[in-house]
C-alpha cells in the first residue's frame, strides 16, 4: 500500500472514530441533562428543552383533595389519607418532565379554617411547577374569618407565582393559550349548588371575546356539564354560563371538579372535562397535553390513579357504586381533536 493510500485510509478512520465519539458524547449529555430535570427543582428550563415544543400546552389538574388535619374518615372520603395522596400526586408530578402548571380546582382543604389551609400549602409548595387555585365550596366559610380575602393573601404569600386579588383571574401560559379560573361558590347562604354572578358573566364573555384566537382552558369547581345528576350539587345557571362559552368557536376545553367523579365530553368546538377527588375513590387526578396545530387543537387527556393501593382499596369499598366516579374507560384518558374554524 502506498504512502498516499494508508493516510488516506487513516483519515477516514479518523474523521469515523471522531464522528462515533460525538454521537456518544451528546447521548451521554443528553441522559445526563433529562436524569437531572427528573430530580431538581429548578430544571424548568431543561424540561422545556427536552419535552415542551413552543406550540404544546402541559398542566396537570387535581381536584377535591380535601386537605385535612385530624385522623378521621367521612362515609366515603379518606380524608385522614390526604396529606399521603396529596404527596403522592405532587411527586408523580414532579417526575413529569414539561409540565407548564398545575391547577387546583376546588376543595383544597376539607374544613374552612385557617390552620387547615396553613397546613395544605407546604404540600403544594413542594411542586416544581407553578401552581394555582380555584375555589371550592369547602375552601371558604360564611361568616368565619376564613374569607376569600383571606385565602387568596395566604396563597399569594406562599406561592410567588401566584399574584390575584380575585377569586376569578385570567392568565397566559404561552402564546396562543389563555386560562381564564372561574369562581362557581355561593357565599350567602349555606349550599353545595353554584352559581356564576352576573358580573363575572360578563367578564367571561369578554374575555373569550379578547381570546378568539387562542386555545382558551376554563377551570372551575361546581360543573357546567354534570358527570351525573345532582339537584343539590349543580351548577345553578349553567344553562347560561355554557350559553356564553360555546357562542365562541375556537377551541375551549372546561376542567371541572366538584363531583368527585371522571367525565369526557365533548360538543363541537367545546370539551368538558371532569376530574375525580384524590380522597375518594378512584382517587386519581389527571396530566393534559395540549398541542396547537395549524388546523385543529389536539388534547391528550390521561387519568393519573396515585399510587397508594391500599387506599383506593379501601376507598373503592367505602363507595356505592364505584363506576359511577370512576366513569367509562371513554371518561378517563383518551385523546380529543377539535378543528379550528
Amino acid at each position: 500500500m502506498s504512502k498516499r493510500s494508508k493516510k488516506k485510509k487513516e483519515s477516514i478512520l479518523f474523521k469515523l472514530a471522531n464522528a462515533i465519539f460525538t454521537i456518544v458524547l451528546a447521548g451521554i449529555m443528553a441522559y445526563g441533562l433529562q436524569c437531572y430535570s427528573a430530580t431538581s427543582p429548578n430544571s424548568g428550563f431543561i424540561n422545556n428543552i427536552f419535552s415542551n415544543k413552543s406550540n404544546t400546552l402541559k398542566f396537570a389538574q387535581i381536584s377535591d383533595a380535601h386537605f385535612y388535619t385530624g385522623e378521621d374518615n367521612t362515609s366515603y372520603k379518606l380524608r385522614a389519607e390526604s396529606d399521603k395522596l396529596l404527596d403522592d400526586a405532587v411527586s408523580q408530578i414532579n417526575d413529569t418532565l414539561g409540565v407548564n402548571f398545575v391547577m387546583f380546582t376546588g376543595d383544597q382543604i376539607d374544613k374552612s379554617f385557617e390552620k387547615e389551609l396553613r397546613a395544605f400549602l407546604p404540600h403544594a409548595q413542594n411542586l416544581k411547577y407553578p401552581w394555582y387555585i380555584t375555589f371550592g365550596n369547602h375552601d371558604t366559610c360564611i361568616g368565619g374569618y376564613l374569607t376569600p380575602e383571606v385565602y387568596l393573601s395566604m396563597v399569594n404569600k406562599a406561592n410567588p407565582d401566584f399574584n390575584f386579588e380575585k377569586p376569578y383571574y385570567s392568565f397566559v401560559p404561552k402564546k396562543g393559550y389563555k386560562v381564564i379560573v372561574l369562581d362557581t361558590i355561593i357565599r350567602d347562604r349555606l349550599t353545595s349548588n353554584g352559581k356564576i354572578s352576573e358580573e363575572q358573566l360578563n367578564w367571561l364573555k369578554s374575555e373569550l371575546d379578547n381570546s378568539e384566537k387562542d386555545t382558551v382552558l376554563i377551570f372551575m369547581h361546581v360543573p357546567i356539564v354534570e358527570p351525573f345528576a345532582s339537584a343539590g350539587h349543580r351548577l345553578l345557571n349553567a344553562e347560561e354560563v355554557r350559553r356564553v362559552i360555546e357562542t365562541h368557536k375556537n377551541p375551549i376545553a372546561v376542567f371541572q371538579g366538584h363531583y368527585h367523579a371522571a367525565m369526557i365530553k365533548q360538543f363541537d368546538n367545546v370539551l368538558y372535562v371532569s376530574t375525580p377527588s384524590l380522597v375518594s375513590y378512584p382517587n386519581a387526578f389527571r396530566m393534559i397535553t395540549v398541542t396547537n396545530h395549524r388546523n385543529k387543537v389536539t388534547f391528550n387527556i390521561e387519568f393519573k390513579e396515585t399510587n397508594l393501593k391500599n387506599i383506593q382499596k379501601l376507598a373503592k369499598i367505602m363507595v356505592f357504586a364505584s363506576n359511577l366516579y370512576s366513569g367509562e374507560e371513554k371518561d378517563q384518558s383518551g385523546v380529543f381533536e377539535i378543528t379550528k374554524n
